[in-house]
């Protein structure tokens, strides 16, 4: 017995795989192993990713070149990662990690437009540079706790750039390229991390006589700071 497949029928079947072959290609990132030579929107937010944590990519064009795979070899190195230019399992994770949604240290999703993680960054390597880890973090959370203070502005870089608020805008310390671990530190308290127990100051006991500073409830040392409310 013969059966025949109508022309419609042939163009259902055509076209319904085409979806699933378009799904198995195309999905998101992480869904499958991207190395030179893959192409899709998938790397188009891989590069995104590497972008936005100062890696150079060339175009952002969803084309998985030669600038793409040193940038991701320069960043699994840096993260201690195998490097061999692949965006695989481990180096997807851990750009997620650094580039995920931003949240305050309540769990709340706060807009990107209030958080720039870069600059973030820059401000934990500059006021925290040599601290323990937990010290870089709660560094990280004391900012982030300030957008939900009243007495506080409402972005990182308004918080950042408040006059007198930190010693580093002063000495320009804030413009130096931060380190792997204050860009982790920034990511982990965007994330909800925070060691600090909900402080809005902190400040080194050993060089810092100002009174206001010494007035305020004092919540915990960690390393050099103190973290108070």
């Amino acid at each position: 017995m013969k059966v025949r497949v109508r022309p419609w029928g042939v163009l259902a079947i055509v076209l319904i795989l085409s979806i699933v072959l378009s799904g198995i290609a195309y999905g998101a990132l992480g869904d499958r192993l991207l190395s030179k030579g893959s192409k899709g929107p998938e790397v188009i937010e891989l590069q995104k990713k590497l972008v936005q944590l100062g890696y150079v990519v060339g175009k952002t064009d969803g084309k998985f070149g030669s600038k793409t795979e040193a940038a991701i070899r320069r960043f699994q190195k840096e993260r201690g990662l195998r490097v061999d230019g692949l965006a695989g399992t481990q180096t997807v994770k851990e750009l997620k990690l650094l580039t995920g949604q931003s949240t305050n240290s309540t769990g709340k999703a706060v807009g990107n437009k209030n958080i720039d993680i870069n600059l973030l960054a820059r401000c934990v390597n500059a006021e925290a540079r040599g601290e323990p880890y937990v010290g870089q973090v709660a560094v990280a959370a004391v900012l982030i706790n300030r957008i939900s203070d009243p007495a506080f502005p409402k972005t990182i870089a308004d918080i950042v750039y408040q006059p007198r608020a930190f010693s580093s805008v002063d000495d320009g310390q804030i413009n130096l390229p931060p380190s792997a671990d204050a860009l982790r530190a920034a990511q982990e308290a965007i994330n909800g991390s925070d060691p600090s127990g909900g402080a809005v100051f902190f400040f080194n006991p050993a060089k810092t006589k100002n009174k206001y500073i010494w007035s305020r409830p004092q919540i915990k040392q960690i390393g050099n700071h103190m973290f108070t409310k």
